[in-house]
């Protein structure tokens, strides 16, 4: 079983994630928080093999948490859904290690493919984002 986190703190948008990744992982263990500190702590506890990620975050931005998470579990695969589609905040996402970066209006067609290339370890970046 795989355990996933969903960090967003868009309480609509948080359950939209969640049942795309539990559609796409069937069997998942799926934990959510809205907050980035939160988020950290979680991690610390428990490890998880995905982590889905917005970057405007109360506590800590989405950057932050990663940075932080990645220097105590390399292992987890960290997928920004992010409203910012800027190329500066992708290519820093990205260069973090994220397992990729999906713009929040290319979730609903774009989020599943991108759990499945994060659970086959490849890197998937939105199409919006696409010069990223």
């Amino acid at each position: 079983m795989q355990n996933i986190l969903v960090v967003e703190d868009f309480e609509p948008f948080r359950e939209f994630v969640c049942s795309i990744v539990m559609a796409a992982i069937p069997a998942a263990n799926v934990c959510e928080t809205a907050d980035g500190l939160e988020a950290v702590s979680l991690a610390r506890e428990l490890p998880f093999d995905l982590i889905t990620l917005d970057i405007g975050l109360p506590g800590l931005n989405g950057l932050q948490v990663a940075r932080r998470i990645l220097t105590f579990a390399p292992e987890s695969r960290i997928l920004f859904v992010s409203q910012d589609s800027s190329r500066n905040v992708t290519r820093e996402a990205l260069s973090l290690g994220a397992a990729g970066y999906v713009h929040k209006t290319d979730a609903g067609k774009e989020l599943a493919r991108a759990i499945a290339a994060a659970v086959r370890n490849t890197v998937f970046v939105s199409t919006t984002c696409h010069d990223a």
